[in-house]
Parts: structure tokens; sequence; C-alpha cells
């Protein structure tokens, strides 16, 4: 993409901080957030980013003025997650943040709003899901979550309808790679060197669709050509299937440091998805999934990765 004025939400995060930075090299790219962390605005306007402060859970009318209304793409990943416990505010604060936003940005080429694959009802551990399997919303792990996700969703669905703004709903796995904190797999390794417990299933393995941040970073735009009005739902994840116990074991081949793992009956449950509609919006993954990983280590934990 060139010439594109985009704006882009939760570039603080995982997700949308390597993709702000990399469209900043060629666009007029806007970020908005908090900022709360040392230093994490800094990094963005060192990459030539524009920062606007907006709290999420600020729902009055005036929470966005002051910003430009002339956007051509939007990024809106920011999420109140609901650690609390507080599912009405989770929802409330989710949805009216993407009703505004999507209003306030209205006359864009397309919106962009980031869900997650938690909110399928949960079927066997290798089952893939598609777009089309049933929503539940129940996540023993974090229970607010996927339920604020729906409630949003319906959001951006409706004023997708009213205001004929183009969108794709992209419902994201499991994204990991160097920027960051690395994601899911590197939050097991941070277990794995304190000689932590990693739950897993009393039988088998949860199974993922790890998206490695270079594939995530070159499929935005595709999943922007792809926005439409009704929305385009799509789930978001990598080509590969991957069991998180054969990512932990992995780990410790590249690494040497050994993985308690404790079967249990509550464990972070992760969701295999279908790549074939995703795969036919953006084409293929090109990093598999265990070179993800070895390069992850190598720029997060440099002092562990084996010869």
């Amino acid at each position: 993409m060139n010439g594109k004025k985009i704006l882009v939400t939760g570039a603080t995060g995982q997700v949308a901080g390597p993709v702000a930075k990399a469209l900043a090299q060629d666009n007029e790219v806007w970020a908005l957030g908090r900022f709360g962390t040392p230093g994490a605005e800094d990094d963005l306007t060192r990459h030539g980013i524009r920062t606007f402060r907006w709290d999420m859970d600020d729902t009055g009318d005036g929470s966005l003025k002051g910003l430009p209304e002339d956007f051509t793409h939007v990024f809106h990943s920011a999420v109140r997650r609901g650690e609390d416990g507080d599912f009405n505010a989770a929802v409330e604060v989710n949805s009216v943040a993407a009703g505004r936003l999507m209003t306030h940005c209205r006359t864009a080429e397309a919106f962009l709003y980031v869900s997650t694959g938690a909110l399928y009802a949960r079927q066997t551990l290798d089952h893939k899901y598609t777009e089309t399997d049933p929503l539940d919303g129940k996540a023993d792990w974090l229970p607010a979550y996927p339920v604020a996700k729906i409630a949003a969703e319906g959001t951006v669905r409706a004023f997708a309808r009213t205001l004929a703004l183009p969108t794709v709903i992209a419902r994201l796995n499991i994204a990991y790679g160097p920027g960051g904190y690395g994601g899911v797999p590197m939050l097991y390794f941070k277990r794995m060197l304190a000689c932590e417990p990693i739950p897993v299933p009393v039988e088998g393995q949860n199974w993922c669709s790890l998206l490695y941040t270079d594939d995530l970073v070159e499929q935005v735009p595709h999943l922007w050509n792809a926005a439409a009005v009704p929305v385009t739902l799509t789930n978001w994840g990598g080509d590969e299937p991957v069991g998180i116990t054969d990512c932990v074991r992995y780990l410790e081949e590249l690494t040497g440091v050994e993985a308690n793992l404790v079967p249990s009956e509550v464990t972070r449950e992760t969701y295999q998805f279908d790549p074939a509609l995703r795969r036919s919006l953006t084409g293929p993954c090109k990093v598999p999934w265990r070179e993800g990983i070895r390069r992850t280590v190598a720029a997060l934990y440099p002092e562990h990765l084996k010869d």
C-alpha cells in the first residue's frame, strides 16, 4: 500500500504494532491508544507514526474529538478483554467503541475489525473450525473476552450496513513473532524458564493455527481489499495445524529448556482453523511454524537458542 491514510488501534500490542510500523513506511499512519506503558508512544513516533490519545472506556461523544475523519483504511484491534470478570462492562466498552470508531471513519475505503476464534462452540480438540461453525462464547481461561467479541461483532455488522462502510471481520488465531512479547508460544517459554507447570489436556493436545508476524502484516492489505457490505467474515490464522504440546516440545528441542507439562481438565483452549476461505482472500502463508518459532526465540531469547 502506498499513499493511504491509515488508522490503527491497539498499536502497542503484538498484533497491530508490527502492522502499523510496516504500513508507516509508505503511508500516513495514526495510532490510537492510552499509551500507558513508558516508551510505547515514543516507539511508534520513531517509526513516523502519529499518535492520538484515546481510551476505549470513554464512551462519551467527544472521545474522538480532534481526530481527523478522512482515513482511507482502519485496523481496529484494541480490546477490553474483561480480566476483571465484568461482562457488562466488557460488552459495553467494546461495542460502543467499535460503533463510535466506525461512525467517525464512515468515509473510509475499508474497515478491518480483529475478532477471535475463542468465540466458537468447543468441539473436538482437533476439529478444524470454519466460519459457519456455531458460537457459544465460553472460555474458562478468560470468560468475558469471547462474549465481548461476539457483542462487538454484532455492532460491527450493524454499523457496516447502516453506514455502508465496507468491512471485514477477521477472527484471529494465535499471532506470534519477534515483535512485542512474542505471542502465546513465548508465554509458554517463559513458564518453561521459570519451571512453572503448563496445563495440557488429559488426553490428546490442543491444536491451533499459528500466524507469524510477517504473514500477518502481508495479509492485512488483502483483507482490506475483501471488505464489503454486508461484512466479509473470515478466520485468520496460519495454514498449518499446530499442536500446542508439539510446539512446547519443539521449544525444548531448540533451547534445551525442559517443560513441565501437567495434565489438567482446564487448559488455555486453542482452536485450529480451516484456512480455505482466508487463503482465497490473502494467498498462502510463507513462514512455516517451526521456522517462525526459531526466529522468535532467536530475536527474544538468543542466549537460550542452541547452536
